[in-house]
């Protein structure tokens, strides 16, 4: 049995990172998934919309993936390689040459991402989203504003 190892935050769960995982998954038998937990999100100056808890039940509902286990830190991978047997180490390619390290382990592999679609970009498009509103809301409060101002003038 290949079992293959992925590391990510998987936060809002989107179709890139689906189609990243079902490649994974096509490398060997097994995929073992470690999510980065909320407090080694904070150590990296993220913060994920969704809870540890949250994103490990959804990653854990995607039919790719075989077991999703906590990642609390950047040294772990070494000793995760070693616990999970893993044969293939794998990441997106936004990651090239950063695990390399690894190949005394195992086969190291970086597999293209999904082009123009990142959870970054969503969070991105939301806060201007939620930006806009908030502009037409405060454009529309001083349109009243001036309406009753006019009006108690007269």
């Amino acid at each position: 049995m290949k079992t293959v190892i992925t590391y990510g935050t998987f936060d809002l769960f989107h179709v890139g990172h689906i189609r990243l995982l079902k490649r994974l998954s096509e490398l060997g038998d097994r995929l073992v998934v470690g999510l980065s937990s909320d407090e080694f999100n904070e150590l990296k100056g993220k913060k994920s919309f969704f809870s540890y808890d949250e994103r490990a039940e959804i990653v854990a509902a995607c039919k790719y993936v075989d077991e999703v286990f906590p990642e609390h830190n950047w040294e772990q991978k070494l000793n995760d390689v070693k616990k999970y047997n893993a044969d293939i180490f794998a990441m997106g390619d936004d990651w090239v040459g950063k695990f390399d390290f690894l190949e005394d382990l195992c086969e190291v592999a970086y597999l293209p991402r999904t082009e123009d679609v990142s959870t970054t970009k969503i969070k991105s498009t939301l806060s201007s989203l939620k930006k806009s509103e908030l502009d037409k809301i405060e454009s529309s409060l001083h349109d009243v504003i001036s309406i009753v101002k006019t009006m108690s003038r007269s």
